[in-house]
């Protein structure tokens, strides 16, 4: 395993969080967590394009119930923080 290519993976996840606060930027976090797929060596952030393109027009139970998801793909660590503040 490349650790520094994990790292850039674990970059990415964090840049797509941060992007999908922004409503606007929406499809840009979907970019940025499908590179985080794509450099992901251990499965880390597996599903978490697709969850985040679930979010878009998500409300009420049912984007909850995304962002439960995305707290099982993130596991605990620095990025459940992050997926905390996709809850409005």
């Amino acid at each position: 395993m490349d650790g520094q290519q994990q790292r850039q993976a674990l970059s990415a996840a964090e840049r797509s969080l941060n992007l999908a606060a922004q409503p606007d930027k929406l499809s840009d976090a979907v970019g940025a967590a499908r590179k985080a797929e794509q450099l992901d060596q251990i499965g880390a952030f597996s599903g978490l394009a697709e969850l985040l393109a679930r979010l878009e027009g998500a409300g009420g139970a049912e984007r909850e119930a995304v962002v439960a998801e995305l707290r099982d793909v993130v596991g605990p660590g620095p990025l459940i923080a992050l997926v905390d503040r996709l809850v409005r």
